[in-house]
Protein backbone atom coordinates (compact mmCIF):
# COMPACT_ATOMS: atom_id res chain seq x y z
CA UNK A 1 0.00 0.00 0.00
CA UNK A 2 1.37 3.73 -0.55
CA UNK A 3 -0.12 7.31 -0.87
CA UNK A 4 0.50 9.01 -4.00
CA UNK A 5 -1.40 11.96 -2.97
CA UNK A 6 2.08 14.30 -2.14
CA UNK A 7 4.52 16.08 -3.72
CA UNK A 8 6.10 13.26 -4.99
CA UNK A 9 3.34 10.84 -5.28
CA UNK A 10 1.70 13.39 -7.44
CA UNK A 11 4.10 13.76 -10.20
CA UNK A 12 4.39 10.45 -10.39
CA UNK A 13 0.72 9.46 -11.21
CA UNK A 14 0.85 12.36 -13.86
CA UNK A 15 3.97 10.97 -15.11
CA UNK A 16 2.16 7.42 -15.67
CA UNK A 17 -0.58 9.05 -18.11
CA UNK A 18 0.32 8.02 -22.04
CA UNK A 19 -1.13 9.31 -25.26
CA UNK A 20 -3.82 6.99 -24.94
CA UNK A 21 -5.48 8.22 -21.86
CA UNK A 22 -8.20 9.85 -21.59
CA UNK A 23 -9.15 10.27 -17.84
CA UNK A 24 -6.59 10.92 -15.45
CA UNK A 25 -7.79 10.64 -11.67
CA UNK A 26 -5.45 12.68 -9.19
CA UNK A 27 -5.78 12.66 -5.32
CA UNK A 28 -4.58 15.38 -3.39
CA UNK A 29 -3.15 15.41 0.04
CA UNK A 30 -2.11 18.04 1.91
CA UNK A 31 -0.80 18.90 5.39
CA UNK A 32 -1.25 23.17 5.40
CA UNK A 33 -2.61 25.88 3.74
CA UNK A 34 -1.12 25.84 0.26
CA UNK A 35 -0.07 22.65 -0.51
CA UNK A 36 -3.03 21.77 -2.61
CA UNK A 37 -2.34 25.07 -4.13
CA UNK A 38 0.91 23.79 -5.50
CA UNK A 39 -0.39 20.53 -6.61
CA UNK A 40 -2.89 21.59 -8.85
CA UNK A 41 -0.27 23.97 -10.56
CA UNK A 42 1.52 20.76 -11.52
CA UNK A 43 -2.21 18.70 -12.33
CA UNK A 44 -4.62 21.93 -13.62
CA UNK A 45 -7.30 20.17 -13.23
CA UNK A 46 -10.79 20.65 -15.29
CA UNK A 47 -12.46 18.82 -12.66
CA UNK A 48 -12.30 19.32 -8.71
CA UNK A 49 -13.93 17.51 -6.60
CA UNK A 50 -14.28 18.19 -2.65
CA UNK A 51 -16.07 15.71 -0.40
CA UNK A 52 -15.89 17.13 3.43
CA UNK A 53 -14.03 19.56 5.75
CA UNK A 54 -13.62 17.11 8.64
CA UNK A 55 -11.15 17.34 11.52
CA UNK A 56 -8.67 14.68 10.48
CA UNK A 57 -5.00 16.53 10.81
CA UNK A 58 -6.49 19.58 12.52
CA UNK A 59 -3.47 19.75 15.06
CA UNK A 60 -1.13 20.43 11.53
CA UNK A 61 -3.70 22.81 9.74
CA UNK A 62 -4.23 24.45 12.88
CA UNK A 63 -7.89 24.28 13.06
CA UNK A 64 -10.61 23.12 11.09
CA UNK A 65 -11.09 26.63 9.04
CA UNK A 66 -7.42 26.14 7.50
CA UNK A 67 -8.69 22.95 5.99
CA UNK A 68 -11.40 24.50 3.97
CA UNK A 69 -9.48 26.74 3.28
CA UNK A 70 -6.49 24.31 1.54
CA UNK A 71 -9.11 22.33 0.13
CA UNK A 72 -10.75 25.15 -1.30
CA UNK A 73 -7.88 25.92 -2.99
CA UNK A 74 -8.89 23.24 -5.66
CA UNK A 75 -11.94 25.14 -6.73
CA UNK A 76 -9.82 28.44 -6.98
CA UNK A 77 -7.22 26.13 -9.31
CA UNK A 78 -9.43 25.11 -11.99
CA UNK A 79 -9.56 25.68 -15.56
CA UNK A 80 -11.45 27.75 -17.30
CA UNK A 81 -14.95 26.28 -18.51
CA UNK A 82 -14.09 23.43 -15.60
CA UNK A 83 -16.48 22.67 -12.86
CA UNK A 84 -16.19 22.25 -8.91
CA UNK A 85 -17.83 19.38 -7.68
CA UNK A 86 -19.70 20.13 -4.15
CA UNK A 87 -20.85 18.73 -1.27
CA UNK A 88 -24.12 20.81 -0.52
CA UNK A 89 -24.32 18.45 3.06
CA UNK A 90 -21.42 20.49 4.36
CA UNK A 91 -21.84 23.68 4.72
CA UNK A 92 -17.85 24.81 4.35
CA UNK A 93 -17.81 22.48 1.37
CA UNK A 94 -20.54 24.05 -0.16
CA UNK A 95 -19.47 27.88 0.59
CA UNK A 96 -16.53 26.97 -1.41
CA UNK A 97 -18.70 28.10 -5.12
CA UNK A 98 -17.96 31.14 -3.76
CA UNK A 99 -14.21 30.80 -4.80
CA UNK A 100 -14.84 29.22 -8.45
CA UNK A 101 -14.05 31.70 -11.69
CA UNK A 102 -16.78 33.32 -13.34
CA UNK A 103 -16.42 30.65 -15.79
CA UNK A 104 -16.30 27.44 -14.27
CA UNK A 105 -19.60 25.08 -13.55
CA UNK A 106 -20.87 24.35 -10.03
CA UNK A 107 -22.53 20.68 -9.61
CA UNK A 108 -23.49 19.57 -6.26
CA UNK A 109 -24.16 16.32 -5.15
CA UNK A 110 -26.37 15.41 -1.89
CA UNK A 111 -28.56 13.37 0.11
CA UNK A 112 -30.76 16.13 0.97
CA UNK A 113 -34.37 15.88 -0.34
CA UNK A 114 -34.79 19.45 -0.80
CA UNK A 115 -32.18 22.22 -2.14
CA UNK A 116 -29.44 22.30 0.24
CA UNK A 117 -27.92 25.23 0.69
CA UNK A 118 -29.27 26.40 -2.68
CA UNK A 119 -27.59 23.59 -4.50
CA UNK A 120 -30.26 23.58 -7.77
CA UNK A 121 -27.67 21.21 -9.89
CA UNK A 122 -26.99 18.25 -8.32
CA UNK A 123 -26.86 14.82 -8.62
CA UNK A 124 -28.95 13.54 -5.39
CA UNK A 125 -29.24 10.23 -3.14
CA UNK A 126 -32.97 9.90 -3.03
CA UNK A 127 -34.54 7.57 -0.23
CA UNK A 128 -30.96 6.24 0.94
CA UNK A 129 -31.02 3.71 3.21
CA UNK A 130 -28.61 0.65 3.94
CA UNK A 131 -29.61 -3.22 3.41
CA UNK A 132 -29.51 -5.78 6.28
CA UNK A 133 -25.81 -6.44 5.29
CA UNK A 134 -25.32 -2.40 5.95
CA UNK A 135 -24.49 -1.14 2.09
CA UNK A 136 -26.09 1.80 0.90
CA UNK A 137 -28.85 1.72 -1.48
CA UNK A 138 -30.45 5.10 -2.67
CA UNK A 139 -31.94 6.16 -6.10
CA UNK A 140 -29.59 8.28 -8.44
CA UNK A 141 -31.90 11.59 -9.99
CA UNK A 142 -29.60 13.17 -11.94
CA UNK A 143 -29.96 17.23 -12.68
CA UNK A 144 -32.36 16.61 -16.02
CA UNK A 145 -34.41 14.29 -13.58
CA UNK A 146 -33.83 11.20 -14.56
CA UNK A 147 -33.19 8.39 -12.21
CA UNK A 148 -31.34 4.94 -11.90
CA UNK A 149 -31.14 2.66 -8.60
CA UNK A 150 -27.81 2.04 -7.45
CA UNK A 151 -27.03 -0.46 -4.69
CA UNK A 152 -23.66 -0.93 -3.51
CA UNK A 153 -21.02 -2.95 -2.30
CA UNK A 154 -19.79 -1.00 0.57
CA UNK A 155 -20.91 -0.90 4.09
CA UNK A 156 -21.69 1.71 5.94
CA UNK A 157 -24.56 4.98 5.08
CA UNK A 158 -21.76 7.31 4.88
CA UNK A 159 -20.11 5.78 1.90
CA UNK A 160 -23.69 7.36 0.37
CA UNK A 161 -21.93 10.34 -0.10
CA UNK A 162 -18.59 8.83 -1.76
CA UNK A 163 -20.78 7.62 -4.00
CA UNK A 164 -22.53 10.56 -5.55
CA UNK A 165 -18.90 12.57 -5.46
CA UNK A 166 -17.64 10.00 -7.70
CA UNK A 167 -20.85 10.24 -10.05
CA UNK A 168 -20.66 13.55 -10.02
CA UNK A 169 -17.42 13.82 -11.35
CA UNK A 170 -18.17 11.13 -14.09
CA UNK A 171 -21.71 13.09 -14.57
CA UNK A 172 -19.02 16.46 -15.21
CA UNK A 173 -17.00 14.36 -17.55
CA UNK A 174 -19.80 13.39 -19.89
CA UNK A 175 -20.26 9.49 -18.89
CA UNK A 176 -23.88 9.01 -19.28
CA UNK A 177 -26.42 9.03 -16.58
CA UNK A 178 -27.21 4.87 -16.66
CA UNK A 179 -23.71 4.23 -17.19
CA UNK A 180 -22.82 6.07 -13.89
CA UNK A 181 -25.60 4.52 -12.38
CA UNK A 182 -24.43 1.02 -13.30
CA UNK A 183 -20.89 1.64 -12.35
CA UNK A 184 -21.23 2.70 -8.60
CA UNK A 185 -23.57 -0.05 -8.32
CA UNK A 186 -22.00 -3.33 -6.46
CA UNK A 187 -18.85 -1.01 -6.57
CA UNK A 188 -16.01 -2.58 -3.96
CA UNK A 189 -12.54 -0.69 -3.26
CA UNK A 190 -9.29 -2.52 -3.28
CA UNK A 191 -7.51 -0.55 -0.48
CA UNK A 192 -7.45 -2.68 2.56
CA UNK A 193 -8.40 -2.21 6.37
CA UNK A 194 -11.45 0.16 5.07
CA UNK A 195 -14.80 -1.47 6.82
CA UNK A 196 -13.10 -4.55 5.68
CA UNK A 197 -15.48 -7.18 6.52
CA UNK A 198 -14.97 -10.68 7.98
CA UNK A 199 -17.58 -13.57 8.49
CA UNK A 200 -15.81 -16.49 10.62
CA UNK A 201 -16.57 -19.81 10.71
CA UNK A 202 -17.75 -20.12 14.29
CA UNK A 203 -20.21 -16.96 13.97
CA UNK A 204 -18.02 -14.01 15.00
CA UNK A 205 -17.80 -11.08 12.03
CA UNK A 206 -14.98 -8.53 12.01
CA UNK A 207 -14.91 -5.44 10.86
CA UNK A 208 -11.57 -3.85 10.40
CA UNK A 209 -11.75 -0.06 9.93
CA UNK A 210 -8.26 0.45 11.39
CA UNK A 211 -6.53 2.88 9.06
CA UNK A 212 -7.15 6.45 8.59
CA UNK A 213 -9.50 7.21 11.97
CA UNK A 214 -10.67 10.77 12.86
CA UNK A 215 -13.71 11.99 14.96
CA UNK A 216 -16.05 11.99 11.68
CA UNK A 217 -15.16 8.38 10.92
CA UNK A 218 -14.76 6.92 13.82
CA UNK A 219 -18.74 8.37 14.37
CA UNK A 220 -19.61 6.89 11.01
CA UNK A 221 -18.20 3.22 11.70
CA UNK A 222 -19.88 3.20 15.34
CA UNK A 223 -23.23 3.81 13.87
CA UNK A 224 -22.61 1.50 11.56
CA UNK A 225 -21.73 -1.33 13.83
CA UNK A 226 -24.78 -0.31 15.70
CA UNK A 227 -26.76 -0.97 12.71
CA UNK A 228 -25.47 -4.11 11.80
CA UNK A 229 -25.40 -5.38 15.27
CA UNK A 230 -28.98 -5.43 16.01
CA UNK A 231 -29.81 -8.58 17.85
CA UNK A 232 -25.87 -9.04 18.42
CA UNK A 233 -23.43 -8.79 21.16
CA UNK A 234 -21.17 -5.18 19.55
CA UNK A 235 -17.33 -4.49 20.24
CA UNK A 236 -15.66 -1.79 19.62
CA UNK A 237 -12.34 -1.74 19.70
CA UNK A 238 -11.10 1.87 19.41
CA UNK A 239 -7.31 3.15 19.21
CA UNK A 240 -5.74 6.69 18.98
CA UNK A 241 -7.19 9.33 16.91
CA UNK A 242 -3.96 10.71 15.88
CA UNK A 243 -2.93 14.94 14.51
CA UNK A 244 -5.73 15.98 16.45
CA UNK A 245 -3.97 18.67 18.67
CA UNK A 246 -5.30 20.47 21.05
CA UNK A 247 -9.04 18.70 20.87
CA UNK A 248 -7.21 15.95 20.88
CA UNK A 249 -8.78 14.70 24.76
CA UNK A 250 -12.02 16.35 23.71
CA UNK A 251 -12.34 14.72 20.58
CA UNK A 252 -11.57 11.19 22.33
CA UNK A 253 -14.02 11.54 25.62
CA UNK A 254 -16.72 12.92 22.87
CA UNK A 255 -16.21 9.42 20.78
CA UNK A 256 -16.20 7.27 24.29
CA UNK A 257 -19.57 9.28 25.68
CA UNK A 258 -21.20 7.89 21.43
CA UNK A 259 -20.14 4.21 22.25
CA UNK A 260 -22.27 4.43 24.82
CA UNK A 261 -25.01 6.51 23.77
CA UNK A 262 -24.98 4.27 20.85
CA UNK A 263 -25.67 1.18 22.94
CA UNK A 264 -22.21 -0.65 21.94
CA UNK A 265 -22.63 -3.64 24.07
CA UNK A 266 -18.12 -3.20 24.75
CA UNK A 267 -15.83 -0.88 24.27
CA UNK A 268 -12.12 -1.88 24.26
CA UNK A 269 -10.03 1.23 24.35
CA UNK A 270 -6.19 0.70 23.53
CA UNK A 271 -3.41 3.02 24.27
CA UNK A 272 -2.50 5.81 26.63
CA UNK A 273 -3.11 8.43 23.78
CA UNK A 274 -6.65 7.02 23.47
CA UNK A 275 -7.80 6.80 27.43
CA UNK A 276 -10.19 9.40 27.25
CA UNK A 277 -12.47 7.27 25.33
CA UNK A 278 -12.92 4.81 28.26
CA UNK A 279 -13.05 7.82 30.43
CA UNK A 280 -15.69 9.68 28.52
CA UNK A 281 -17.94 6.08 28.25
CA UNK A 282 -17.31 6.04 31.66
CA UNK A 283 -19.01 9.42 32.63
CA UNK A 284 -21.17 9.11 30.36
CA UNK A 285 -22.71 5.82 32.12
CA UNK A 286 -21.10 3.08 31.17
CA UNK A 287 -20.90 0.31 34.03
CA UNK A 288 -18.98 -3.01 35.58
CA UNK A 289 -16.91 -4.12 32.18
CA UNK A 290 -18.55 -2.81 29.39
CA UNK A 291 -15.83 -0.29 29.06
CA UNK A 292 -12.35 -1.18 29.36
CA UNK A 293 -8.62 0.36 28.69
CA UNK A 294 -5.63 -1.37 28.36
CA UNK A 295 -2.36 -0.21 27.54
CA UNK A 296 -1.35 -3.10 24.41
CA UNK A 297 -2.89 -4.40 21.60
CA UNK A 298 -1.56 -7.61 22.85
CA UNK A 299 -3.84 -6.98 26.29
CA UNK A 300 -6.77 -6.47 24.57
CA UNK A 301 -6.13 -9.79 21.90
CA UNK A 302 -6.36 -11.68 25.31
CA UNK A 303 -9.67 -9.97 26.27
CA UNK A 304 -11.16 -11.02 22.71
CA UNK A 305 -9.80 -14.45 22.82
CA UNK A 306 -11.51 -14.88 25.56
CA UNK A 307 -14.64 -13.52 25.56
CA UNK A 308 -15.47 -13.54 21.88
CA UNK A 309 -18.61 -15.95 21.10
CA UNK A 310 -20.47 -17.22 18.18
CA UNK A 311 -22.87 -14.05 16.72
CA UNK A 312 -20.53 -11.00 17.77
CA UNK A 313 -20.11 -8.21 16.01
CA UNK A 314 -16.32 -6.77 16.36
CA UNK A 315 -15.13 -3.37 15.02
CA UNK A 316 -11.46 -2.46 15.28
CA UNK A 317 -11.13 1.26 14.65
CA UNK A 318 -7.82 3.70 14.80
CA UNK A 319 -5.48 5.68 12.93
CA UNK A 320 -2.87 4.16 10.45
CA UNK A 321 0.23 4.41 13.26
CA UNK A 322 -2.01 2.79 16.33
CA UNK A 323 -1.38 -0.47 14.54
CA UNK A 324 -4.76 -2.42 15.53
CA UNK A 325 -5.38 -2.96 11.58
CA UNK A 326 -3.19 -6.39 12.97
CA UNK A 327 -5.00 -7.08 15.54
CA UNK A 328 -7.90 -7.35 13.33
CA UNK A 329 -6.38 -8.81 11.09
CA UNK A 330 -5.43 -11.84 13.63
CA UNK A 331 -8.80 -11.60 15.06
CA UNK A 332 -10.15 -11.87 11.70
CA UNK A 333 -8.43 -14.64 11.21
CA UNK A 334 -8.50 -16.54 14.84
CA UNK A 335 -4.83 -16.64 14.37
CA UNK A 336 -3.08 -16.37 17.45
CA UNK A 337 -0.40 -13.03 17.45
CA UNK A 338 2.49 -15.67 17.08
CA UNK A 339 1.67 -16.85 14.10
CA UNK A 340 0.24 -14.38 12.32
CA UNK A 341 1.33 -10.71 13.25
CA UNK A 342 3.08 -9.75 10.44
CA UNK A 343 2.09 -6.91 7.81
CA UNK A 344 1.62 -9.07 4.88
CA UNK A 345 -1.17 -11.60 6.94
CA UNK A 346 -3.98 -10.68 4.57
CA UNK A 347 -7.43 -12.93 4.47
CA UNK A 348 -10.08 -12.60 2.66
CA UNK A 349 -12.58 -9.67 2.90
CA UNK A 350 -15.09 -7.72 1.21
CA UNK A 351 -13.38 -4.54 1.89
CA UNK A 352 -15.06 -1.08 1.07
CA UNK A 353 -13.25 1.98 0.63
CA UNK A 354 -13.84 5.64 2.49
CA UNK A 355 -12.12 8.76 1.38
CA UNK A 356 -12.10 12.54 1.98
CA UNK A 357 -9.48 14.59 0.25
CA UNK A 358 -9.82 16.84 -2.22
CA UNK A 359 -9.49 15.31 -5.57
CA UNK A 360 -8.49 16.83 -9.09
CA UNK A 361 -9.33 15.11 -12.91
CA UNK A 362 -7.29 16.64 -15.91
Amino acid sequence: MGSYNGEVGVPLTIFEAGYGTRYLVVEMGATGVGHIEYLASMVRPDIGVVLCVGTAHAGEFGGVENIAKAKGELVEALAPGGTAVLNADDIRVAAMAARAGSDVNVLYFTSSPEEAHGAKSALRAVDARTDALGRPVFTLRFPDGSEYPVESGLIGAHHTANLLAAGAAAYAAGVPAERIAAGLSGQKAASRWRMERTDRADGVTVINDAYNANPESMRAALRTLAELGRGRRTWAVLGEMLELGDASVTEHDAVGRYVVRLNISKLIVVGTGARAMHTGAVMEGSWGDESVFVETAADAERILAESLEPGDLVLFESSNGAALRYLGDRIALNAPSATSATPDSRPQHTSPDRSGEAGGML
